[in-house]
């Protein structure tokens, strides 16, 4: 027997629960299909040491590309709180401190580094960030745009920089300092394995991505955790009407030729709808529709970690100034670009490059109440060029390398062992976690382990691209009229955006 319904949407992520919020509230008969045991994909919360009480985002962590608007259209109940530091570089005795925003600590801080001279130059190539970001951004939750017209808005110098040639020859001749070119070009490779002068330009789509979220490119920390997004969705899906499953895989997807498809479940039961959403990775649809796809390849070793208190920071700098922030951690451009080099000839970098991040001192809500009191920390370690590959052989061994590695990165910046900060969970063990391209495969199904389900594309429609139909308007289209991508592999999809899943409900309206 097969049951209809107006929308069927594969995959339980912050996506698939944005469109199904969407289209519930406009009315649509709409179900979630999800595999796992739990709702909200990579966004979900979860507690991963037994006996410690700390509410974790074990793969996404910081916010920055979800548009106010759909906050408001769904009416979340969503705090995205800003971070008093923006970053902080170690480097030597000394360390690169940017406040949000910047102050005197700043100046002071790139005038000990490089002089007056550079921080005039990473001002005004922020400056060129904020006037490319305000032109992007609101287009995100529109149809797409024509690249004519945003190359018109931005200008040519700066649509050329970087859309047209690699993003690392911008960065170069607008900055002079190894660490503040570092900092820079940071946002050009995290989860993209690709040099700053790669001839595909993957890594200025990735690039473009982190510095456009919101009209300002800023960061911020979700108050109660990433989880928060996801409870907070389920609950506007679930009050408007959706129907939400989870431990419900789907086995197979018929198309039908005039638009539709059927959801094969893996119980037997089969069920239907003119519009089907995929919110799983591209290559995991076209395994559901028994159609051929590239495995796309993941590219960062991420790292959970609980600290009953933050470390002393090498050069001096108070702890909780110097986590406050992004911790910038061998991320020096030219050692970048040796990392990629490494990992290119099959070596795990080491030191690994990588950046971390202190959810507590923006949010501790994440703790329990006696280990706020007892001044216990979260970090969040994200390591840099840890392609797939270099796991595949010896996936246990390998982990174990990649993390001596990116622990001895953080180990470097401090001024005391970071075993004497670490907290123990119930059994006594370390509370570390670490997660390679294949756990976050293992785990959440996503091919590869890409967070980004693929490499980025431009968020935009070539001058003369075909839009003939909403899915293609909207960057949300396959080849199958009646399946289209709601998820991060979405043309605007990647990251914590929601954008897939949006835009995807927009198309679905439209038509």
């Amino acid at each position: 027997m097969t049951s209809t319904y107006d929308v069927l949407v594969v995959g339980g992520g912050h996506n698939g629960l944005v469109a199904a919020a969407y289209l519930a509230l406009a009315g649509r008969r709409v179900v979630v299909l999800e595999a796992r045991d739990r709702l909200g994909g990579a966004v979900a919360a979860a507690s991963p040491f037994p006996g410690i009480d700390a509410r974790l985002s074990r793969f996404a962590y910081l916010v920055s590309l979800l548009p106010n608007e759909i906050v408001e259209d769904l009416g979340l109940d969503l705090e995205l709180r800003s971070r008093r530091v923006a970053s902080y570089t170690p480097y030597g005795d000394g360390g690169l401190l940017i406040e949000q925003p910047p102050g005197p600590a700043t100046a002071a801080s790139f005038a000990a580094l490089a002089g007056d001279d550079e921080q005039e130059r990473w001002q005004a190539l922020a400056a060129e960030l904020h006037r490319l970001a305000a032109v992007v951004a609101p287009t995100l939750t529109e149809p797409l745009p024509r690249a004519g017209d945003v190359r018109a808005a931005v200008g040519a110098d700066l649509w050329s920089a970087v859309v047209e040639r690699p993003i690392g020859e911008w960065i170069e001749g607008a900055l002079a300092d190894d660490t503040v070119r570092g900092v820079i070009a940071t946002d050009s490779v995290v989860g993209t394995f690709a040099s700053t002068r790669d001839p595909s330009l993957r890594q200025n789509r990735c690039f473009l991505y982190h510095v456009i979220g919101n009209g300002t490119g800023e960061w911020l920390v979700p108050v109660g955790g990433m989880g928060q997004l996801t409870d907070e969705l389920i609950k506007v899906a679930t009050s408007a009407g959706a129907e939400l499953r989870a431990s419900t895989p789907v086995v197979a997807i018929q198309p039908d030729p005039d638009g539709g498809a059927t959801a094969a479940l893996a119980d037997g039961s089969e069920l239907q709808a003119p519009h089907l959403l995929a919110g799983c990775a591209p290559a995991l649809l076209g395994g559901l529709l028994g159609e051929p796809y590239e495995t796309p390849e993941g590219s960062q070793l991420k790292i959970n970690l609980v600290l009953r208190r933050l470390p002393r920071l090498r050069a001096g700098i108070d702890p909780e100034v110097g986590f406050a922030g992004t911790l910038h951690l061998g991320e020096g451009y030219r050692r970048l670009q040796q990392a990629y080099e490494q990992a290119t000839a099959g070596t795990i970098p080491d030191p690994m490059p990588c950046e971390v991040y202190c959810h507590t001192l923006t949010d501790p809500t994440i703790l329990g109440d006696e280990l706020r009191t007892a001044g216990w920390h979260t970090l969040t370690l994200f390591g840099l060029h840890t392609p797939a590959r270099l796991f595949a052989g010896d996936p246990a061994g390998a982990r174990e390398r990649a993390k001596r590695a990116a622990l001895r990165a953080l180990q470097e910046a401090l001024a005391e062992p970071l075993e004497d900060c670490l907290a123990a969970d119930a059994k006594g063990r370390p509370c570390i976690e670490v997660m390679t391209p294949l756990d976050v495969e293992a785990e959440l199904g996503m091919p590869g382990g890409h967070i980004f389900h693929g490499d980025l594309a431009w968020p935009w429609l070539a001058d003369d691209a075909v839009a003939d139909t909403p899915a293609r308007r909207w960057g949300v289209a396959t080849s199958h009229p009646g399946v289209l991508l709601c998820g991060s592999g979405a043309v605007r999809g990647g990251a914590v955006s929601g954008l897939g899943g949006h835009n995807a409900a927009q198309a679905v309206l439209e038509d």
